[in-house]
């Protein structure tokens, strides 16, 4: 028997951002509002303490700082109280007993946060770090995308000039904020940057009829991967648009868990899965939906929602333990001007290096903490 949660609580952060980053529904931030963020401190009966994040993002889907904390901090912490922290499967179903799902998972973002925590708290116990836990090590290092987030060509092709030049060798090009002009923003990045992993995401902002036009269209230009160019719950759809292109259709807001993979599986919907650690609800459930995926002979493409080096620390270890072919897209640094970290994953041009360490390798800054964190 391992040591008992004693306390869970949740923190809430504003960390600074240094430019705008719009997907097809809005902003998701900006130096003006800043990014929320809340980290979750987990400590056990023996003293043991362990970190996870959230970063909501209500332009992505639907939680939101406040439903975030009122969720751990009513509902999630009471009810894991005195639970076998070694113990993540009675974990998981604990939280979804008490959070029901709909039909996909219910909060996964603060279900993750929590998770992360444990997974930090049971490395420090056993003194291992994560990929340790993971029982795959991989690779020391991952190589990352650069976002390019506008609707001007010229300005995606000097922000794709400028990320190769630094190093990157992925362009994860958000599309849809002008969807006529889609086609000649994608063609300029990729004249700007013809070797680079070319890979588009609409965030569900077509219909039908112009995720084919367009998808011909992209095919033509050489980009490798579309993700999410229908809304996420029209497998219908996707289906039909698979089958009409001649490029591989990657699902994101489609795929929460793994009833929806089956789903996605079944329908033929999908060529690529992309894996966020945060929509699946933590380290535990993700691993799960990744081993599916791998024996269903599904490429896969890691990514995130502009977390802080604490939760990016988490899920590259995951992305390495699982050998993630392509650039993986944990875009937080690109995006945030600070955070809280004092030690933890370091990303040098376009690489992640991952940290060493307990838990998941990452140590927090007191007074950065203090000085980002928001009054209750």
């Amino acid at each position: 028997m391992g040591p008992r949660i004693k306390a869970v609580e949740a923190f809430a952060l504003r960390l600074p951002f240094r430019t705008e980053f719009r997907i097809a529904r809005g902003s998701v931030g900006s130096p003006a509002a800043g990014a929320p963020h809340v980290y979750v401190r987990v400590t056990a009966d023996d003293g043991t303490v362990g970190w996870g994040e959230a970063r909501p993002s209500h332009r992505w889907s639907y939680e939101t700082e406040e439903s975030v904390l009122s969720t751990i901090r009513g509902y999630l912490a009471p009810a894991l109280a005195g639970h076998d922290a070694f113990d993540l499967a009675r974990l998981h179903r604990t939280m979804h007993t008490e959070i029901a799902p709909g039909l996909t998972v219910g909060q996964p973002i603060a279900k993750s946060a929590i998770d992360l925590a444990v997974h930090d708290l049971i490395g420090h116990r056993l003194g291992v770090g994560l990929r340790d836990y993971l029982g795959s090590r991989g690779a020391d290092s991952l190589p990352s995308v650069w976002i390019v987030s506008t609707a001007d060509p010229a300005e995606a092709a000097r922000l794709a000039a400028e990320a190769v030049a630094q190093g990157y060798t992925g362009l994860k090009v958000k599309v849809g904020l002008h969807v006529e002009r889609d086609l000649e923003l994608l063609a300029e990045v990729k004249r700007a940057a013809p070797q680079a992993y070319l890979w588009a995401d609409a965030n569900g902002a077509y219909d039908v009829a112009q995720a084919v036009r367009l998808g011909r269209g992209m095919a033509a230009l050489g980009v490798n991967v579309l993700e999410q160019p229908l809304v996420a719950n029209d497998l219908a759809g996707l289906r039909h648009v698979r089958s009409t292109l001649h490029l591989p259709l990657a699902l994101d807001e489609s795929v929460c868990s793994g009833p929806d993979l089956l789903a996605a599986i079944r329908q033929e919907a999908l060529d690529v899965l992309v894996v966020k650690v945060c929509k699946m609800g933590g380290l535990y459930p993700a691993r799960r939906v990744v081993e599916v995926a791998q024996e269903a002979g599904l490429d896969l493409l890691g990514s995130g929602l502009t977390e802080s080096r604490l939760g990016l620390g988490a899920s590259a270890a995951l992305y390495s333990a699982f050998g993630m072919a392509h650039p993986v897209d944990l875009n937080g640094p690109q995006f945030l001007g600070d955070d809280p970290v004092a030690t933890g994953p370091r990303i040098v041009g376009g690489t992640i290096h991952l940290p060493d360490g307990p838990g998941l390798g990452v140590t927090l800054d007191e007074e950065k903490f203090a000085r980002y964190r928001r009054p209750d």
